[in-house]
């Protein structure tokens, strides 16, 4: 089961029910350590209090607030909690807005949100209510001491929760002169029929990281001491007449599928062998008395 992030009660008017939070995703990126190049030793940061000289136990270490140059005022664990708002237990619906009206860029972070065993009607009903009316739930919740606004929107297998960037913390956009740019009537005709032409389902499982991949590869090719193959990048000519640009762009696109034979009649290019290179992988020097670690 999935790592309970926030539990507590989600309520609208008189109805409560008890539901829990777990994180709906998360990033998978290659990390890299950073190694001493002298002896590939990896290396490490330490908390150190620089007057007492020696490192410190997270035991050891409180919350300060500078108010002013090298001056803290302390919290205690304690006493952040005695000041958590209600939202920190119980989510309460503040209103309901239509979901097309909501701008994606306030979204943060994405959650799902899964009914306890006593609050599964109640989670049912609200749902399905909202599922059919197209609107969501706008409510306040309190985690890792930050009170968050949060939409909540019904999901295919369930509802979801996004938290929300405040207002305040919205970037205004910088000015486009936009109205200084006439656009013909044929260009946005020729730019629809190439929108269309592009045109497809949503099917996110299409789509994947290249550059991981890369580093993937890269890291294979290292560990077999070959040399790393360079990935050829695309030339970006500026674009001169745009019509010209739209018509090209769509005689591409709508090229007959005849004109270019079956895939499985081509015969794949045969790519030479990587060339041996002196590259052996990184391994950590064991020290005496110390067990190396991989």
């Amino acid at each position: 089961m999935a790592t309970t992030v926030w539990k507590g009660h989600l309520t609208f008017g008189l109805i409560s029910m008890p539901v829990r939070m777990f994180a709906a995703a998360r990033g998978e990126r290659i990390s890299f350590n950073q190694l001493h190049k002298e002896c590939h030793s990896r290396l490490k940061q330490p908390l150190f209090c620089p007057v007492c000289n020696r490192n410190v136990e997270r035991s050891e270490i409180v919350k300060g607030y500078e108010y002013e140059k090298d001056q803290y005022v302390l919290f205690s664990e304690e006493e952040l909690d005695k000041i958590e708002p209600s939202s920190a237990r119980v989510m309460e619906i503040l209103e309901f807005v239509k979901l097309q009206e909501m701008d994606p860029l306030y979204f943060d972070s994405s959650y799902y949100l899964s009914p306890e065993d006593a609050g599964v009607k109640a989670y049912q009903l609200l749902m399905k209510a909202m599922e059919e009316s197209g609107y969501g739930a706008i409510a306040k919740l309190t985690m890792h001491q930050r009170e968050h606004i949060v939409i909540v929107r019904p999901g295919t297998r369930g509802m979801t929760l996004h938290t929300m960037f405040y207002s305040n913390e919205i970037r205004a956009a910088e000015s486009v002169p936009t109205g200084k740019v006439e656009v013909k009537d044929q260009e946005k005709k020729l730019a629809q029929q190439l929108i269309e032409s592009l045109a497809a389902p949503f099917d996110p499982q299409k789509y994947r990281d290249e550059y991981q991949e890369n580093v993937r590869a890269m890291i294979a090719a290292k560990l077999k001491g070959q040399e790393v193959t360079e990935v050829a990048q695309p030339h970006m000519a500026p674009v001169i007449d745009l019509m010209e640009a739209l018509k090209k762009s769509l005689a591409e696109k709508q090229a007959p599928a005849a004109a270019s034979a079956p895939a499985s009649e081509v015969a794949a290019p045969v790519g030479k062998k990587p060339p041996a290179r002196a590259v052996q992988p990184i391994s950590v020097p064991k020290r005496a008395g110390k067990k190396a670690t991989g």
